[in-house]
């Protein structure tokens, strides 16, 4: 069962004060949600906190506020709550406990661009119920509508979001036009994780707030935790709660920070830190190896996780893929030749930016984090000389999956609008 933690000195905003219990309308305007702002403080507010989309690609929250905003034409806005990172439960907990601190961003992020309707994308049974009350709770003043994608890697990437909203298929296609030009109906739309509107209500409530983090970590044999942490908290500081700071590596952000060496656990949970590190915090999941576990082992497995994943839609990343993971699985195996380290090491670099969604990155990412950092322990495995390696192990695709934290629901009547 997945744990919660807090980090924080202080509250944690984004945890609440019980983040264990399902959060109804009435908490929520007890705590100071729904409270009437000004679109246009909010705004600012949001320029001068930094804050940054925290879906995976950290792109400026403002930017994209104001890119919609400024395009003459009526906007869209979707909670984009898919979350098919591997490793990473955030944004279900988040659905699922305090959806109205995400309805609330939401609602926000309309009254920002002016939209004339808003889609919560959420492909979890349970969140999407908790979506759905939370709409029944409080009727947002815009139509509003849910809509369930399949549970895949790629469908929560944005313009397979608009894909599927405008009656499609949940992947992604090619770029441009981008959402914010062209997305839902043709209209320009904003994109937004979850946890992104989530902190844009809580800049509603106050004009500053703790810059936290927050983050899934897991790892074989550990019980998952969901944590609020401060920005700048160290890797070493969530291995030493995990009992792992003997770790041999450490699988960031999802798959698309690659494999943290871990002569790095010093390393600050911030992007110029992880970024000169060689990795990236992504969608914050945090993923430790166990003492006796190999770094090669579990690039492959994330590989042959990706390689599943793919849409099928490119054939370079249907290629690109299958050719990464067959080929470093058979560098575990031992069955690889010498040629076999090259190549991986030249895909690793030719694959990046060809696809139509950052799948083909991610892969390509982990391939290089493993020959930059591992190399002497990749090639051991060359003759079959890894101790941690069986030869006739057997991929474990399913290893990243997190499931989050127990939710209880409290029923209260539901008393009349405000």
């Amino acid at each position: 069962m997945t744990r919660i933690h807090s980090l924080m000195t202080g509250p944690a905003p984004l945890l609440g004060e019980n983040p264990g219990r399902r959060e109804t309308r009435d908490d929520y305007w007890r705590a100071g949600g729904y409270r009437d702002l000004s679109p246009d403080v909010l705004f600012n507010r949001v320029n001068a906190a930094g804050l940054r989309g925290r879906g995976g690609a950290g792109f400026p929250a403002a930017a994209k506020l104001r890119a919609v905003r400024a395009s003459g034409a009526v906007p869209v806005v979707v909670a984009n709550g898919a979350e098919g990172e591997p490793g990473s439960a955030k944004d279900r907990w988040l659905m699922r406990a305090r959806p109205h601190l995400v309805l609330d961003g939401m609602l926000r992020a309309v009254d920002m661009t002016r939209a004339a309707c808003c889609y919560v994308y959420v492909a979890d049974d349970e969140a999407a119920d908790s979506m759905g009350r939370a709409l029944a709770e409080r009727e947002p003043v815009v139509p509003t509508r849910i809509v369930r994608p399949e549970p895949t890697y790629v469908a929560g990437e944005e313009t397979a979001a608009v894909r599927r909203i405008n009656g499609g298929p949940a992947l992604p296609t090619a770029k441009p036009p981008r959402p914010f030009e062209a997305g839902v109906d043709g209209a320009p739309t904003l994109v937004a994780n979850v946890e992104t509107l989530a902190r844009i209500a809580l800049l509603a409530t106050r004009s500053q707030i703790p810059d936290s983090l927050l983050l899934t970590v897991s790892g074989r044999g550990l019980e998952p935790e969901l944590v609020e942490a401060p920005v700048g908290t160290s890797v070493q500081a969530l291995a030493y709660r995990a009992d792992r700071l003997d770790t041999p590596g450490v699988l960031m952000g999802g798959v698309f920070g690659g494999i943290l060496d871990p002569r790095r656990l010093a390393t600050a949970l911030e992007p110029a830190a992880l970024d000169a590190a060689g990795s990236a915090l992504g969608c914050g999941a945090v993923h430790f190896l166990a003492p006796g576990e190999c770094p090669v082992a579990l690039a492959a497995d994330g590989l042959v996780w990706l390689a599943g994943e793919s849409s099928r839609q490119c054939g370079v990343c249907v290629s690109g893929t299958t050719a990464l993971a067959r080929t470093m699985t058979s560098v575990v195996a031992g069955t690889a030749e010498p040629d076999d380290l090259a190549r991986l090491g030249r895909w690793s670099q030719s694959l990046r930016r060809r696809g139509a969604c950052g799948l083909l990155d991610a892969a390509a990412n982990l391939a290089a984090s493993v020959l930059r950092t591992f190399g002497p322990l990749v090639e051991t495995h060359l003759d079959g000389g890894c101790p941690g390696c069986a030869a006739d192990r057997t991929p474990d695709a399913d290893r990243f999956r997190v499931e989050p934290p127990t939710v209880r629901t409290t029923s209260h009547p539901v008393s009349a609008p405000r």
